[in-house]
């Protein structure tokens, strides 16, 4: 099968092409998932929760916070760091997206 649009369109109709390119790395999908079930978690947490390096967390983050999907805040507790993470409408709104393609890929399939 091709990438080519459809002939009776001319444009792309499988729902391949609805998935999101950040949302497809394992690691980002999981936690846009594990954050959109909460308010926000702090960054220890969700390391724990998916079981990642800081290092590794803070890069996918980092990717997740330029495509606008993730919002990063810092603060203290006592005088400890926390970094806290929530999901962004737009994240919300990707993920939603990106879950509707992965099930009509499924169901089509």
């Amino acid at each position: 099968m091709s990438d080519a649009p459809s002939r009776e369109t001319g444009r792309a109709t499988h729902p391949r092409h609805a998935t999101d390119a950040v949302l497809t790395a394992p690691i980002r999908l999981s936690i846009v998932a594990a954050l959109s079930r909460v308010d926000e978690m702090e960054f220890a947490a969700l390391r724990d929760l998916i079981e990642l390096s800081d290092s590794a967390l803070s890069k996918q983050v980092s990717a997740l916070e330029d495509a606008g999907y993730v919002e990063v805040r810092k603060g203290y507790v006592g005088k400890r760091p926390r970094t806290w993470l929530r999901v962004s409408p737009d994240g919300r709104a990707a993920l939603r997206r990106h879950l509707a393609a992965l099930t009509a890929i499924v169901e089509g399939a």
